[in-house]
């Protein structure tokens, strides 16, 4: 079983990309972040006739993600649970049937946290407490989950070029670090690293200074396994040709086989 995660970077702008990209790769679960458009728009039935079924959890202008899988959603949920005054669509999760039981999805965009200096630095903080405690509950159930998409968090200095290009940013501050290894540290895997333990893999290039072509960039795009999930554990591969498209997103797939 093959599940994709991709920050798309808007859904409509980069469409015949993401088409393109979907037809060669054919996983069997994509999960999209910064759709950036509400559920309406979402280009659905471009999905479908490639054989896929479609849940989105959008918002107008930016954000918004979506899981498109070839298999039946099971479950469908949309929002991150424990706070009802938090309107950003950031989170959504699917559960599906394969093998003998079952898996659950989880595609998030979590906050990016820029300026550190403004609000949306707590912000971040609180989400990521938010998904530790619904990480926990996961775990006390047993089964067999991934939480993927574009976590914002370069989580060890192997994960960036440059990394004290980074120690002022958000995604490297110690507080995000300290809450990504917290998250970890529950008992979840960072299924590329246990894969591979070499530096130099990254999953963001941002646009700017020729980051593509100097190879500046960062690892930020994450697949983290409960134990179940993990015992499935085969490869993980990011795919990097899609930065080098025209009109790209500043991020590329990572892919996820698990033996189900």
């Amino acid at each position: 079983m093959k599940i994709a995660t991709w920050n798309i970077n808007g859904v409509r702008a980069r469409i015949e990309n993401a088409l393109a990209w979907t037809k060669q790769a054919a996983p069997d679960v994509l999960c999209f972040q910064e759709i950036k458009t509400e559920d309406a728009g979402f280009p659905r039935q471009a999905f479908e006739d490639l054989g896929y079924n479609v849940e989105t959890h959008g918002q107008k202008g930016f954000n918004g993600v979506a899981i498109l899988s070839r298999l039946k959603f099971d479950e469908v949920s949309r929002g991150l649970p424990d706070d009802a005054n938090d309107i950003q669509s950031r989170f959504i999760e699917g559960v599906f049937s394969v093998g003998g039981g079952a898996i659950r999805v989880v595609c998030l965009y979590l906050p990016n946290g820029n300026p550190v200096g403004t609000e949306k630095f707590p912000y971040k903080l609180a989400w990521m407490e938010r998904l530790a405690a619904y990480t926990k509950s996961r775990l006390d159930d047993e089964e067999a989950f991934v939480l993927c998409g574009d976590f914002n968090v370069i989580p060890e200095t192997s994960d960036a070029k440059i990394p004290e290009a980074w120690v002022n940013d958000a995604l490297f501050q110690p507080e995000t670090r300290r809450a990504y290894r917290k998250l970890l540290n529950l008992g979840l895997t960072d299924a590329f690293r246990a894969c591979n333990d070499q530096p130099g893999n990254y999953t963001f290039w941002d646009y700017q200074a020729g980051a593509w072509q100097r190879n500046n960039g960062i690892r930020i795009d994450h697949h983290l396994l409960s134990p179940q999930a993990a015992d499935k554990l085969v490869t993980v591969t990011i795919d990097k040709q899609t930065r080098g498209w025209e009109k790209p997103s500043d991020h590329v797939p990572v892919i996820l086989e698990l033996a189900v």
